[in-house]
């Protein structure tokens, strides 16, 4: 989906190197944005705060606003109770980005922005399909467009690893979530 010019649009960013794309992107169609970082999802809390800097760093680097909730692991725990047992990409997953995405579709309508968008297509390792479909239906709830966009393709995720390493940004080895550090570290055995 184009964007029209001069839009204000709320970007939720999973990371400060999946935005890197994304946000470049946005700001060169002529649009406001206004970047969101939920985060709480993110462990342990040294992880959340290096993240955290780095989408500090970001949001410098472009001269936009950051928007950050106060940090409530319990929150995002309580929320995904009943569901450490499922694999990776399964329906914990996409309870999280429902979380981060009605987190950041509220905001946005808080904050009078035309759309909102996310960061998270940018991964090859997430459904990109699925993402835009919580996208598009919180948004609709509210009354915002959704920017309906999969920002990995033509080459999005390597030029977002080649800007985030330019631009010296802490690159996680993980999605984020406790149960990704556990995924991982039976993978890499």
């Amino acid at each position: 989906m184009a964007v029209s010019n001069e839009m204000r649009i709320l970007l939720q960013l999973c990371c400060a190197p999946d935005g890197t794309v994304p946000l470049d992107i946005l700001l060169c169609e002529g649009n406001e944005v206004i970047c969101f970082f939920y985060g709480h999802n993110i462990h342990p809390q040294e992880e959340y705060e290096r993240r955290l800097c780095a989408a500090r760093q970001l949001a410098e680097f472009f001269r936009v606003t950051l928007v950050v909730p106060p940090y409530d692991p319990d929150r995002w725990l309580w929320s995904t109770r009943g569901l450490a047992k499922e694999p990776e990409g399964g329906r914990r997953c996409l309870l999280c980005y429902g979380l981060q995405i009605e987190a950041a579709v509220f905001l946005a309508k808080a904050l009078k922005c035309d759309a909102c968008a996310t960061t998270l297509t940018i991964s090859p390792h997430k459904d990109p399909e699925s993402i835009n479909a919580i996208g598009r239906r919180m948004s609709l709830r509210v009354g915002l467009q959704w920017i309906d966009r999969i920002w990995r393709k033509g080459g999005g995720f390597v030029e977002s690893v080649a800007k985030s390493k330019e631009m010296g940004l802490y690159r996680q080895r993980y999605c984020g979530c406790v149960y990704s550090i556990q995924h991982r570290e039976v993978s890499v055995r």
